[in-house]
């Protein structure tokens, strides 16, 4: 393998000088400018992250526009998943053919495209291609940012970099459900798109401006065509039985089968190709480190609970308590306000203590909250569910950056984008499944509950059929319907509190995986650094 290295671009504007051949092997480099530099970087990661839920909300608008179904509505969202999901663990390959800087100006400008082309179209079929393709360029751009983070700030100020990003992780897909009902309300759905194109053209000059300077190794990969094809199938198999699998009740469907097939034997036949190939388009052997593998595993289990806490709460405000989608956002929004309050802090401080320390607090914090939700009834106000979620911000808050900072420690510096992107893959399955086996199991222990409290009703009981006529208002038929209803709402709500009883064990389940890493957490130095 052919390898060199380049300096890409002239100097940085304002005559700053050109890397020297230090900073080049030291992995560090400071722009002229570290706030733009990390501003442009930070509006690039918001815009992507936002762009995951924002379309959510748009959905019923967008499919009566263009004349579509809610189920082929859906595809608008499937489709940017699963092609993000094919490009994140490509990262690292495409960092080492065309160096970190500029595959994250490419991805951002051709985000802007893709977004352009969302906007634009006038079918559902337009729509969802040009979704695919926004998802795809999308996937570099989380794990380049993170470590172009890195690199550019000092090695002891790395917390407050990662405690940055896990910010802007948070509040992205809080504030996206609002922002897209409000776009859409007041403007017409194409803006939930066009927004997008300004802050990526600003943040890919930013970043290009800022880094020119920025010295990179680059190398000539031989292309892993059957890791990339295998990668392909399985993960889109994959992510297309975990969107379709309740619609089609899993396995009682021929094509989820076939595609569950698909997906066991491609991915069967990625894993061990790319574990035995000398080149392999993903670097599975990233598992070899301690810390990245223990923390991988707990970034992967808390993340699928935190995701399901997601999922679950938006819908039960909805389907339960009646809440609009606006107001089922104002409630869960809190979430967000510690976080932003925090995470600042928690970045400079944290380094002070045990990492695994303040993890642990996170996850004791997200565990409580959970129990909180486990004993709500139909009878609970906007306050008390909005106090459960501003508490839950507080774990949210210790949670990202002590685990990205953990999972991090043990990877060399040119080994962190393919690292972060071999994490963000694995983490973003493991929300997929969460999302899917959430939302079978709370309809699964809906129906045995429903079924066990009809068990108790004595349908031939005079007393029972006066109450069903009350109830009707001297219409039996209108009672026993209304009846049925309550049973519901009761099933609906008895196999919510079960789930997150499950969800409060699951969290504290995790904090085992967090004591398995050892410190020290500061990051490996590169070969010849000095030290920054």
């Amino acid at each position: 393998m052919a390898s060199h290295t380049a300096n890409a671009g002239a100097g940085p504007a304002g005559g700053a000088a050109p890397a020297t051949p230090a900073a080049a092997h030291s992995g560090h480099y400071t722009p002229p400018n570290l706030a733009l530099a990390t501003l442009g970087l930070s509006l690039a990661t918001f815009m992507q992250v936002l762009d995951t839920t924002i379309a959510n909300v748009s959905l019923p608008t967008i499919a009566g526009n263009l004349g579509a179904s809610a189920n082929q509505a859906t595809w608008v969202i499937t489709s940017f998943a699963v092609s993000n999901a094919i490009a994140l663990p490509l990262t690292g390959f495409l960092a080492r053919r065309f160096g970190e800087r500029r595959l994250f100006v490419w991805a951002t400008l051709l985000f802007s495209l893709a977004s352009l082309l969302c906007g634009l179209a006038h079918t559902m079929g337009l729509l969802v291609l040009a979704r695919a393709f926004q998802g795809f360029v999308a996937g570099p751009m989380y794990p380049i940012t993170q470590a172009l983070l890195i690199s550019i700030w000092p090695a002891h100020k790395r917390g407050q970099a990662l405690a940055l990003l896990a910010m802007v992780t948070v509040v992205a897909p809080i504030a996206g459900p609002i922002l897209g009902g409000w776009i859409t309300d007041n403007y017409s759905w194409e803006w939930i798109f066009f927004i997008n194109i300004p802050i990526g053209i600003f943040a890919s000059m930013v970043v290009r401006n800022q880094l020119a300077g920025r010295a990179e190794r680059l190398d000539r990969p031989k292309m892993d065509y059957i890791g990339l094809a295998t990668l392909v199938l399985g993960v889109g198999a994959l992510q297309i039985v975990l969107d379709l699998g309740n619609d089609e009740d899993w396995f009682n469907s021929t094509k989820i089968v076939v595609l569950s097939i698909v997906a066991a034997v491609s991915l069967a036949v990625f894993l061990i190709w790319e574990l035995t190939d000398r080149d392999p388009i993903v670097d599975l052997r990233l598992f070899r480190h301690r810390n990245f593998t223990s923390g991988t595993i707990a970034m992967v289990v808390s993340y699928a609970a935190f995701f399901s806490v997601g999922i679950l709460v938006p819908l039960w405000l909805q389907r339960n308590l009646g809440y609009t989608p606006m107001w089922a956002g104002f409630a869960t929004a809190p979430i967000g306000f510690l976080p932003i309050l925090l995470t600042p802090f928690v970045g400079k401080y944290a380094g002070r203590f045990d990492l695994r320390l303040v993890a642990s607090l996170a996850f004791v914090a997200l565990s409580a909250t959970s129990f909180m939700r486990a004993g709500f009834n139909l009878q609970v106000d906007f306050r008390h569910v909005a106090e459960v979620q501003l508490l839950q911000g507080l774990g949210v808050a210790l949670f990202f950056m002590p685990m990205l900072q953990i999972l991090l420690s043990d990877l060399a510096p040119g080994e962190i984008a393919a690292g972060s992107g071999l994490a963000t893959f694995v983490r973003t399955l493991g929300g997929s499944f969460a999302a899917s086996i959430t939302i079978w199991a709370w309809n699964q222990r809906t129906t045995i509950h429903h079924a066990r409290l009809t068990e108790h009703i004595p349908a031939t009981d005079t007393a029972m059929q006066h109450m069903v006529a009350t109830v009707g208002q001297g219409d039996p038929q209108r009672g026993a319907l209304l009846l049925n209803q309550m049973i519901s709402q009761q099933a609906t709500q008895i196999a919510f509190n079960e789930i997150f009883h499950f969800l409060g064990w699951m969290f504290l389940a995790v904090i085992v995986f967090v004591w398995m890493a050892k410190p020290p957490f500061g990051g490996k130095p590169a070969p010849g650094a000095g030290g920054h």
